[in-house]
């Protein structure tokens, strides 16, 4: 009798157990606390795929941003809104511009007391409002963000009518400061709602002070948050992605490859720039937003620069090219996708216009930097005679000038005694000379013939054994 009874206790404990764990209600927090751009519409990403894998039952976002890119804003929206999970954002602060757009799409807003939300005017990065044609978009965007929630249904006596969830002409107004909407504002200003005032105007569900005030108000009693938090991988790749560090990534890139062709053969700068370029690219690639032919163009780009300068004498077509491909493959990789979305081909045309000036801009603080950099190197005491000839040779100890007759070496054959890419070394009659090869390079020990001088300078060719 004893072993039944302990036998029923234990499976009422169970199903007890059983049946709490059932109604716990798995919320998946993460936080919105940047500015939005690629690192956080990479981070919005990772956290709905871990709520996914989690079987999460509620996505809670906790924002507090002043805004950012527009691009990167519609992709979260546009995530957001075809969520099958629902998702709920509490406003700590500061929903301005872009965290407007994200949390209009979101299913349920909690503010703070003291919080705002809205001011959804396009600005350049200067402050200045953008074209016509930018607002229009993104007034489109607030507006269809707004529809998405539907409409309520109001029923008094035997009437009935509807009413927007979230008012399209408000999100509209959030934008535009010409818009005119009854009873809410007049034109010339650009909405900017309180919690109290977006409580009033549907555009917030509640004012709470604590996520678990926001809980609490929703009857979530028994929940499990987890919390979302980027791994110390995504932490660096985020970073990788910032456009602050990949300025600094391109200045790398170039500044290794000058250095490298002022001081050939000695390899780290070369070895810099390929490492920043991997650092670069690598981020890029494993995110989607990098394609094969991005990265294919910029090292045909690299190829054809190195071909004008050992290959080629002087600069022409192939340095021309290489400069414009290796820049063209650096500002298309970090562009979120290269599919024009005919909706709104302005943003895109934006995002190509702004990699290109910041690839640009940081190729030109580069060779500022390096000329200034490499100038100190030849200056100081230490460096220079590491890398530079201080060497004197007085005639008083038998060093002689250049013979002014070395036109009459033009004929002679000799071998090269140093790498000629395309200046170097060359011994001829067990003497040494200071001469460079009429094309491409010659490697140390072919033997060569002096094709001509100009001021004092041996140029010379290979000599082709024909069988």
């Amino acid at each position: 009798m004893k072993k039944i009874i302990s036998l029923l206790s234990f499976l009422l404990i169970a199903i007890i157990a059983f049946s709490q764990k059932a109604d716990t209600t798995k919320i998946l927090k993460f936080d919105m606390k940047e500015e939005v751009g690629p690192a956080l519409w990479r981070k919005t990403q990772k956290a709905f795929d871990y709520a996914k894998s989690n079987d999460a039952d509620l996505i809670l976002i906790h924002m507090n941003t002043y805004g950012g890119m527009v691009v990167s804003a519609d992709s979260i929206r546009t995530k957001i809104l075809n969520s099958p999970i629902p998702v709920y954002v509490f406003i700590d602060n500061n929903a301005a511009s872009a965290g407007a757009l994200i949390s209009i799409a979101c299913d349920k807003i909690y503010m703070r007391p003291g919080a705002n939300i809205g001011a959804a005017t396009v600005v350049n990065q200067t402050g200045q409002q953008m074209p016509d044609k930018y607002q229009s978009y993104m007034r489109s965007t607030m507006r269809a963000t707004a529809e998405a929630h539907g409409k309520d249904t109001i029923t008094n006596g035997t009437d009935t009518s509807y009413r927007w969830k979230r008012d399209p002409a408000i999100a509209e107004a959030m934008v535009d400061a010409d818009a005119y909407v009854k009873g809410v504002i007049d034109t010339g200003k650009v909405i900017t709602f309180t919690a109290n005032e977006a409580v009033e105007y549907r555009f917030c569900d509640g004012i709470v002070d604590t996520i678990q005030e926001l809980l609490d108000e929703e009857e979530l009693e028994n929940t499990l948050i987890i919390e979302y938090k980027p791994t110390a991988l995504e932490k660096l790749i985020g970073l990788l992605v910032n456009p602050v560090f990949q300025s600094l990534l391109i200045m790398v890139i170039f500044g290794g490859i000058y250095f490298e062709l002022q001081t050939p053969g000695v390899g780290f700068p070369i070895a810099a720039a390929l490492l920043a370029a991997i650092l670069y690219f690598a981020p890029l690639y494993l995110e989607g937003i990098a394609n094969n032919w991005e990265i294919a163009i910029f090292f045909v780009g690299i190829i054809l620069i190195g071909v004008e300068i050992f290959a080629i004498p002087g600069f022409g077509v192939a340095g021309v090219a290489g400069i414009t491909f290796a820049v063209a493959g650096l500002s298309l990789a970090m562009v979120d996708t290269f599919e024009f979305d005919f909706k709104a081909p302005q943003f895109f045309a934006e995002a190509i216009f702004k990699s290109l000036l910041m690839v640009i801009g940081s190729l030109f603080m580069s060779l500022l930097f390096s000329i200034y950099l490499s100038k100190r190197m030849f200056e100081s005491s230490y460096i220079g005679s590491k890398i530079t000839l201080n060497t004197s040779q007085p005639t008083n100890e038998g060093f002689v000038g250049v013979d002014i007759h070395l036109k009459d070496m033009v004929g002679l054959e000799g071998i090269a005694d140093t790498v000629l890419r395309p200046s170097g070394i060359v011994l001829i009659n067990n003497e040494d000379f200071d001469a460079k090869a009429e094309y491409g390079y010659i490697e140390k020990g072919t033997k060569i013939k002096v094709t001509r001088t100009v001021a004092s300078q041996l140029y010379v060719v290979p000599i082709i054994k024909r069988h």
